[in-house]
């Protein structure tokens, strides 16, 4: 039985379960299991009423909803690939996305992106239908009943095409089939079973981040297979608040996140001041390993009594573990949670291994790393430690790139162009990316992550911060976010005093303005692209050199 298989025979046989809910400003809107089929039913007879068949493409441009859901699973059923885009795009770039999936149809979720996709494609383009369109389509109504399993697919038939983020050059097309997510759901399966543990009521899981992206894709479909209560945060202005009040036993997170709620909770705790931070600036100092003796391990326990509790009562009652992936975690934010008594569970993978390779062990977590690999999956390190992997959840190959697609599959492993290590214990460590990797002039290699990871737990106010020194003789620094000169000019220092003297930064600019997506400086959820962002400050960048030159 394949995953869309599974899927359906479980919506049927849990017709009253509520499985999906919408968090709107203005209130909740819900759907069980047997009002989602008759919604993919819905949609299914649109599809083919606008001739849609086993093979076409269907975009999706729409944030997250239970239209999103229910058009994604009809398509799907049918053998439909869906080529799902990301709202926040600009309109050019989802252009060249859709020049390249050549979709027979687009669905967008609102009158405004579809305006915007019009006036980017010149020429003829492909059939727009909004969603209210789909699932208010009189033929929908009347046909809805009819169609409630999928239609036969093989393991190799192809199931969606997932642009990349495209941080180093233009996106690429993932193609995934029905084998690789098959596989890729029984491994989630695996890991969220050891951490909810056998019981009769079903997860609550909470989720903000767009299903466009291949984790949080994953997500979704996992927590439909379990029959999961899957709340839907719908506004990002309201995601402390909507956090609170779905009580979920886990989400799923990116490491800016929980960054900024760590962040968050000290900046409250130290303006409070008095008793409550002193206790706490003990507690953390003495779960860091950095603590005075009894002193601090009297703190410890205190704050464990009096004051985390009431932080973990204000990020979610009912937190069995935060999980967290597509970027490096800071380990001093790790071990925050931790010492809260909230796991952060690490996973690692690309969109090409159906967006996982590696998932942290419930039981066992190495804080700094992201786990060990996945069952099934074998991982190695090739030339410059670049991490290879090969498996059942390894892509087919790119959207009609196969030179691409060749240098990508070399040798029956897939190069993920991400340098690693493994630990002692079996599980990975990621160290950055090849194509990132800062060559200085003295012939020194340099991965900057680690780097950066460093210097913006070091700043708390910072919101990016970018080495630079390839083919120069030190690195340089840009640092964005409201920032003082002098808390750069100390975090700097004191990071310099550790590192041997060709990792020093020598120089460093501050601009107050963060990067952002609609500058085209970061990728669509959230990487940096740092092509644009040394062009974009190609004079800042120079002028640090011409100030510094050795």
């Amino acid at each position: 039985m394949n995953f869309l298989e599974d899927i359906f025979e479980r919506l049927a046989n849990a017709p009253e379960r509520m499985v999906l809910e919408e968090m709107r400003p203005e209130g909740r809107v819900c759907v069980t299991a047997g009002e989602l089929l008759k919604r993919v039913a819905a949609a299914r007879a649109v599809l083919a009423a606008a001739g849609l068949r086993k093979g076409d493409r269907c975009a999706l441009l729409a944030p997250n909803g239970i239209r999103w859901v229910a058009l994604d699973l009809a398509a799907m059923a049918d053998g439909i690939m869906v080529v799902p885009l990301y709202a926040r795009q600009t309109p050019a770039e989802l252009a060249a996305m859709i020049r390249d999936a050549q979709p027979a149809i687009i669905c967008c979720g609102d009158a405004a992106s579809q305006r915007d996709l019009l006036a980017a494609l010149p020429g003829a383009a492909p059939r727009l239908m909004l969603l209210e369109e789909i699932f208010g389509a009189p033929t929908a109504r009347q046909t809805a009943a009819i169609r409630t399993e999928p239609v036969p697919l093989a393991g190799s038939d192809p199931v969606t095409i997932i642009y990349t983020s495209g941080t180093s050059g233009e996106s690429k097309g993932v193609v995934l089939n029905v084998g690789n997510v098959t596989y890729m759901l029984s491994c989630t399966a695996d890991r969220l079973e050891l951490l909810m543990g056998k019981r009769a009521e079903p997860d609550r899981v909470f989720h903000y981040l767009p299903f466009c992206f291949a984790g949080s894709w994953i997500l979704l479909l996992s927590s439909l297979l379990r029959l999961s209560e899957l709340r839907l945060s719908t506004d990002l202005t309201r995601l402390a608040d909507d956090l609170r009040e779905a009580a979920p036993d886990y989400c799923l997170n990116v490491p800016q996140l929980l960054e900024r709620m760590r962040s968050a909770v000290e900046m409250q705790l130290a303006k409070r001041g008095g008793f409550a931070n002193k206790i706490f600036a003990s507690a953390k100092a003495a779960s860091l390993g950095n603590g005075n003796g009894a002193r601090s391990g009297m703190s410890l326990l205190l704050a464990r009594k009096l004051i985390f509790p009431a932080i973990r009562k204000k990020l979610g009652p009912n937190l069995k573990a935060l999980i967290c992936g597509s970027a490096p975690l800071a380990l001093e934010t790790q071990l925050f949670f931790q010492m809260l008594g909230i796991p952060v569970l690490q996973s690692y993978g690309l969109t090409e291994t159906t967006a996982i390779c590696t998932m942290d062990d419930p039981r066992h977590v190495e804080p700094g790393a992201v786990g060990p690999a996945i069952h099934g999956v074998e991982m190695k390190l090739g030339d410059h430690c670049e991490i290879l992997v090969r498996g059942p959840n390894v892509f087919s190959g790119y959207w009609n790139r196969p030179e691409d697609t060749a240098k990508a599959l070399s040798n029956g492993w897939f190069h993920t162009g991400d340098q690693g290590e493994r630990t002692p214990s079996g599980n990975w460590r990621i160290v950055g990316r090849l194509n990132n990797l800062l060559i200085l002039s003295s012939g020194h290699n340099i991965a900057p992550e680690p780097l950066e990871e460093k210097l913006m737990c070091a700043i708390p106010a910072s919101q990016q911060v970018v080495l630079f020194g390839h083919g120069r003789s030190f690195l340089s620094a840009v640092v964005t976010g409201d920032v003082a000169l002098e808390e750069v000019k100390t975090a700097v220092a004191r990071l310099n005093s550790s590192l041997p003297h060709y990792r020093q930064i020598r120089a460093y600019h501050i601009e107050p303005h963060p990067l952002t997506l609609e500058s085209g400086l970061l990728t669509a959820n959230g990487k940096l692209r740092r092509d644009a962002i040394a062009a974009h400050f190609g004079d800042a960048i120079e002028s640090m050199y011409r100030k510094n030159p050795t």
